[in-house]
Formats: C-alpha cells, sequence, structure tokens
C-alpha cells in the first residue's frame, strides 16, 4: 500500500509537470497509470480510473493555472468564454463512459490521441496562411463553443482535462500559438475537470483517496513547469506534445487489444 501511495505522488509530479508544459490536465498519464495499479482487480474498471483521475487534474489545473495568471499569462476572458459549453459538455461525457465497454473506451482514446496529432500539424500547414481579421472575429463565437464543448465532452468521457484537443483547436481555430494555446488550455481544464468530476462523483466512481495523492504530486509540477514554459522555444513544446501522444495512443491501443481479448 505504501509503495503505491507514493507511485501515486510520483505519477501526479510528472503529469503535473505535463499540465504546465503542455496545457493538458494530466490525465493522458494519470489514467493508464491508474488502470496499470489496479489491472488485477475485478472491482476496478476503467471508468474509476477516467474518474479519479479528473480529481487529480481538479488540483493540478488550478495549481498551474493559479501560477500562470500570477506570472501574467492566463486570459481570464478568455478563459470563461471557451469554458461555458464545457460545464454541459463533461455531465455528457461523464454519463457516455458508464454505457460504453472497456474496449471502446481505451480505443476510442488511442484514436483520440492520434487525431489531435493531424489537428497539431494541420495547424502547422495552415500557419502561413494570411486569415482575414474580421472574418476571425465573425466566428469566434462558434470557435469559443467548439473548443470548450469539446474539451468538455473529452473530460468527462476520458478523464483527461480536455487539453489534448483544445489546444490544437485554439491553434487551428482563433490562431493562437502553442504557448499561448497552452496557458489558455490550463485555465478552462479548471473548469472542465471540475465538472466532469462532479458527473463521476455523483455516479460514484471517483476513488477519492488515491485522485487527492495524485492531485498533490500534481500540484508541485505544476508549480515547476509553467515556470519553465516561457523559457521554451515553441519547436521544442510543440515535439514534446506530439511525442508524448503518439506514444500514448500505442499503449491505449494495446490496452484495448487485450480487453477485447479477455
Amino acid at each position: 500500500m505504501l509503495s503505491n501511495w507514493l507511485i501515486f505522488l510520483l505519477g501526479g509530479l510528472f503529469s503535473g509537470g505535463l499540465a504546465g508544459l503542455l496545457g493538458i490536465g494530466g490525465g493522458t498519464v494519470l489514467v493508464p497509470l491508474l488502470i496499470a495499479i489496479h489491472q488485477n482487480q475485478s472491482n476496478y474498471q476503467p471508468v474509476n480510473a477516467v474518474a479519479t483521475s479528473l480529481l487529480a487534474i481538479v488540483i493540478t489545473s488550478i495549481s498551474g493555472s493559479i501560477q500562470n495568471w500570477r506570472m501574467g499569462y492566463l486570459d481570464i476572458k478568455r478563459v470563461i468564454y471557451i469554458a461555458i459549453p464545457s460545464l454541459f459538455t463533461a455531465q455528457l461525457g461523464a454519463y457516455l463512459a458508464n454505457l460504453v465497454p472497456d474496449y471502446i473506451l481505451l480505443g476510442s482514446f488511442a484514436v483520440l490521441l492520434i487525431a489531435t496529432i493531424f489537428l497539431t500539424n494541420l495547424r502547422k500547414r495552415l500557419a502561413s496562411r494570411t486569415n482575414n481579421e474580421s472574418s476571425q472575429n465573425t466566428n469566434l463565437f462558434i470557435s469559443y463553443l467548439i473548443i470548450g464543448g469539446s474539451g468538455g465532452l473529452l473530460a468527462g468521457f476520458f478523464g483527461v482535462g480536455g487539453g489534448v484537443i483544445m489546444v490544437p483547436l485554439q491553434m487551428l481555430l482563433i490562431k493562437e500559438n502553442i504557448k499561448k494555446s497552452v496557458q489558455t488550455s490550463l485555465g478552462i481544464i479548471v473548469v472542465t475537470s471540475i465538472a466532469a468530476c462532479a458527473g463521476h462523483a455523483w455516479q460514484g466512481n471517483v476513488k477519492f483517496l488515491e485522485g487527492f495523492l495524485l492531485g498533490i504530486g500534481g500540484l508541485i509540477g505544476a508549480q515547476i513547469s509553467t515556470r519553465f514554459l516561457p523559457k521554451l522555444p515553441d519547436k521544442v513544446v510543440s515535439f514534446l506534445f506530439r511525442t508524448l501522444l503518439a506514444i500514448l495512443s500505442v499503449y491505449f491501443f494495446w490496452k484495448a487489444w487485450i480487453a477485447v481479448n479477455q
């Protein structure tokens, strides 16, 4: 039990570092970690890992966003605008996560990660094109709905903060650079993770002790990584983001294959 607690703290520290550095809640690390720890326990399902991950993400994202705000890198108004639709879609995602088989949940997560890599690369190809500013403003409301709605849905369904999709969508739809997208995404994750975690807690899916231990480690990691983000080149942050997603997509396809054959 003590060794598991240490793993939770270290896992939270690592995920918190990713949260501040890449603008993700850390669920892409926490969900597979929780599944691996409890893989031999018949009473522990992937939906429990999803829900418990969200509790840790709440703590981590608040920690990192407060640090970004203190450093003057957080646009509160934009965070609120994008986060509003996520309040509703996060509840829908939490509801749907309880309905699908485990292998679909795991396989869908892998597909999500690959799709996110594609979206990030697409934004890079579009970056050189000039865009009419008035046209961008006309579509800003719709863009916020898409970004926030997608982030909330994925938060509830997959146990991630939603940053894996919100970062590239901000780059694609509202033409933000990756660092600004990361910082805004982490602020939105505060809202999406609270909403999604509340939905899962209502359904009894959250393991609170594990979530708090992961969150404590994440709090420390987020404080450290948010201080380093402004100093890193955009290319480095983008490369780290895509590499992480590629590795985790392979892991989740493997877990889905195991679940199908059980």
